[in-house]
C-alpha cells in the first residue's frame, strides 16, 4: 500500500513539474542545446538534478521544488540581461572565440589553452569537409565548442556574384561598434580611426554611437550599420 502511495506521488509530481519546466524553459528562452554558452548550460544541469530528486525521492517536499525552478529561471533570465547590458560581464561569463588555425598554420599556444588537440581541431575540419588545414585562411573555435571556418580566397566555392563579375573577392565583415562600443582594436587592424568612423555614421544619419547596436566594415570598407532602436522592425513572415 506504501509503494502504491509513493508511486501516487511520484505520478503528481511528475504530471505538475514537467510542465513547470517547460513554462520556465520557454521562458528564459530559445536556444539549441548544443550551443548553450557555459551559464545557461549549468543552469540547466542544476535544473535537472533539481527535477530528478524531486521525482525520484517523494520524502522531499514538492512545493519548495517548484519554487526552486522558478527562481532558477528567473536568475538566468537576469543573467542574460546583465550579459547584455555589460559586455564585461557577457565575456566573464561566456567564452570567447578562440583562433586555432591562421594562414594555415595551427596556433599551438591558444589550442593548449583550451586544450584542444590536433585530432580534435583535425576531426572538427573534417566535420566541415575541410581535409586540408593548408586551405584554411583561419578558424576559430567559438563560446559552444564549434569550429567555424575562413577558407582562404581562392579556395571557397564560388557564389553567384563571383561568377557575374568573372572574378573573387574575399568577404569577410569586422565589427567596429558592438551595443554602442567602438572596437579601436578594429579601427587600427583595417587602418581607420574613429573620426572616420563618426563620419560615415553621420552620411547614415547616425548621431550618436550608442544608438549603434552592431556596426561592422567589408574588405572594402564599407560601413553596415545595425541601430539600437530602429524606426521599423525588419519583419518575415514564417508559418509553421
Amino acid at each position: 500500500m506504501e509503494l502504491f502511495i509513493d508511486f501516487l506521488k511520484v505520478l503528481g509530481r511528475i504530471i505538475t513539474i514537467l510542465p513547470l519546466m517547460l513554462i520556465v524553459t520557454l521562458y528564459m528562452g530559445k536556444r539549441s542545446i548544443g550551443e548553450l554558452p557555459v551559464f545557461d548550460f549549468i543552469v540547466i544541469i542544476t535544473l535537472g538534478a533539481v527535477v530528478g530528486a524531486d521525482i525520484a525521492d517523494p520524502s522531499i517536499h514538492h512545493f519548495p521544488t517548484a519554487g526552486a525552478i522558478i527562481a532558477i529561471g528567473l536568475l538566468q533570465k537576469v543573467i542574460a540581461w546583465l550579459k547584455i547590458k555589460n559586455h564585461k560581464l557577457g565575456r566573464l561569463l561566456t567564452f570567447e572565440p578562440t583562433l586555432v588555425i591562421y594562414e594555415g598554420q595551427f596556433h599551438i599556444k591558444n589550442m593548449r589553452k583550451i586544450s584542444y588537440s590536433i585530432d580534435n581541431v583535425l576531426q572538427m575540419l573534417r566535420e566541415k569537409d575541410v581535409f586540408k588545414v593548408e586551405d584554411v585562411h583561419f578558424a576559430l573555435i567559438e563560446a559552444n565548442g564549434n569550429i567555424s571556418v575562413k577558407m582562404k580566397p581562392q579556395k571557397e566555392a564560388a557564389k553567384v556574384e563571383d561568377v557575374r563579375s568573372g572574378g573573387y573577392e574575399n568577404s569577410l565583415d569586422f565589427p567596429v561598434i558592438m551595443d554602442g562600443r567602438i572596437y579601436k582594436e578594429t579601427l587600427t587592424y583595417k587602418g581607420l580611426n574613429e573620426a572616420w568612423l563618426r563620419e560615415e555614421l553621420l552620411k547614415q544619419k547616425v548621431t550618436s554611437v550608442e544608438d549603434v547596436f552592431y556596426a561592422s566594415v567589408n574588405e572594402h570598407n564599407d560601413l553596415n550599420v545595425t541601430l539600437r532602436n530602429p524606426l521599423q522592425e525588419p519583419f518575415i513572415p514564417i508559418f509553421h
